[in-house]
């Protein structure tokens, strides 16, 4: 199951008791303090791994909790310290603080480490309280609590292109075709009903990821049909591929389906979520080539894109294998040279 939010009760180990003693050694009748300091406390600590793609390990996990540091002992022994626990969670998990809000930390990178609850101090033994006027003190002091947080784990996937459409416009079938990822295809809505991610091979022997952001319908910003829970994903990309279609007209949609009218619902969708969004560079892919009433309305819908908005526009099928080392090229070539066309400047209202 893909579960891309989870929270977490973090304990950090309480530092260990230091230790009240004394030496007792032979001819040594009056032997002085000699006990040892508490062993810390173990932290908590988030790490991020590409071993990990979900959040579901914490979805009933509710508490992670790291260990005691050990009490001191006799002869100046130090107590162990407590083990620390790790929570390994996806690239691209970010770390927000429940009670006060704050985002503690955005882990980016494989291997990458934050603490969110420091390990509590070990207390002291009485051996440290010793003075030229108190040779045999018997004071010690109790370890110190570890912090406690209660945390919330939201995980962005990390892509760079995010293709967004309509429910079954295609996009899994895209996905599945220019890279080894095989996600569920079926001809109805919300086939796709988790993020799929796909490796696609370029040329030169480079790579870019590809994610296929669950269909959006208007009204997905305030939770209608899959809801926010994934345009979230679409903030990591570096750009953003609209798939469109044109659907036969029927009895009960005697329109059929309009993509320029489904590009502005899905911009505008994408305006309301966040609007830096808007500053993503932007393409079009018309789906669906190999189909009469799709190919009847390619040059209106080109001179539409690329002359009226300023986008990059590609006509493709991926079912009949159509334009799809020409889509592989424009898309790695945009990911290389960073040059992916105007912004979406004509949305600013």
């Amino acid at each position: 199951m893909f579960v891309d939010e989870a929270k977490v009760e973090v304990r950090a180990g309480r530092g260990g008791d230091g230790a009240l003693a004394f030496r007792r050694e032979k001819f040594v009748p009056r032997g002085g303090p000699a006990g040892g300091d508490g062993g810390r406390g173990g932290s908590v600590i988030v790490r991020a791994t590409h071993n990990a793609n979900t959040l579901a390990d914490y979805r009933h996990r509710r508490t992670v909790r790291a260990e005691d540091g050990r009490p001191g002992g006799g002869d100046n022994k130090t107590g162990r310290n407590g083990e620390d626990a790790f929570i390994e969670v996806p690239v691209g998990t970010l770390i927000h603080d429940v009670k006060t809000g704050e985002l503690l930390a955005d882990l980016m990178e494989d291997g990458e480490e934050f603490v969110v609850a420091k390990g509590g101090d070990g207390g002291q033994g009485n051996a440290r309280f010793a003075t030229s006027t108190n040779r045999a003190p018997r004071r010690h002091t109790p370890g110190f609590a570890g912090e406690e947080r209660l945390l919330r784990l939201e995980l962005k996937l990390i892509a760079d292109i995010g293709l967004v459409g309509f429910p079954s416009v295609g996009k899994s079938t895209i996905i599945s075709v220019i890279s080894s990822a095989r996600p569920k295809i079926a001809d109805y809505p919300f086939t796709t009903i988790v993020p799929n991610l796909g490796v696609v091979k370029w040329k030169n022997l480079r790579e870019f990821v590809v994610a296929d952001i669950p269909g959006l319908i208007e009204g997905a910003h305030s939770g209608q049909g899959l809801g926010i829970q994934f345009l979230r994903h679409v903030e990591r990309t570096n750009l953003l591929v609209h798939v469109l279609e044109v659907t036969p007209q029927l009895e009960d949609q005697p329109d059929g389906r309009d993509p320029i009218g489904d590009y502005e619902v899905i911009v505008d969708e994408l305006k309301k979520f966040n609007p830096e969004l808007l500053e993503r560079p932007q393409m079009v892919v018309l789906n669906k080539i190999d189909l009469p009433y799709v190919a009847d309305r390619e040059e209106e819908l080109r001179a539409h894109f690329e002359d009226e908005l300023g986008l990059p526009f590609i006509a493709i099928s991926a079912a009949a294998a159509i334009n799809l080392d020409e889509l592989k090229d424009r898309l790695g070539e945009a990911i290389v040279q960073g040059d992916f066309g105007e912004e979406l400047e004509h949305w600013e209202r």
